[in-house]
């Protein structure tokens, strides 16, 4: 609830979301002033193929959401780390979507 009561999405800058959990890894690029979705990556769809519980997932999740969201025209991101310190799997997925195209 503190990071999402002083960072919120924009249009110009939308919210790149980021949730882990034991298994898994998620990131989506949110709009907060309309409530949507614009785009999503996870370490569940179909062909992924690595295990999203490891850096190697989160970097390859971490890349699928930059290609999608450069694809859509967004460049520029508000990075929500969802209350995860920055370490481990939450900055692979960062730093891979900075590689990918992403600033923020």
């Amino acid at each position: 609830m503190r990071v999402r009561g002083k960072i919120s999405g924009t249009p110009e800058r939308p919210r790149l979301n980021v949730f882990r959990s034991e298994r898994h890894i998620y990131a989506q690029v949110i709009d907060d002033t309309i409530g949507c979705t614009l785009c999503s990556a996870s370490s569940l769809e179909k062909g992924f193929g690595i295990s999203g519980s490891n850096k190697e997932g989160a970097q390859k999740v971490g890349k699928m959401v930059a290609e999608r969201a450069v694809s859509k025209g967004i460049t520029e991101v508000v990075f929500d780390r969802g209350g995860y310190i920055y370490h481990g799997r939450v900055k692979e997925l960062a730093e891979s979507a900075r590689e990918g195209g992403l600033t923020f």
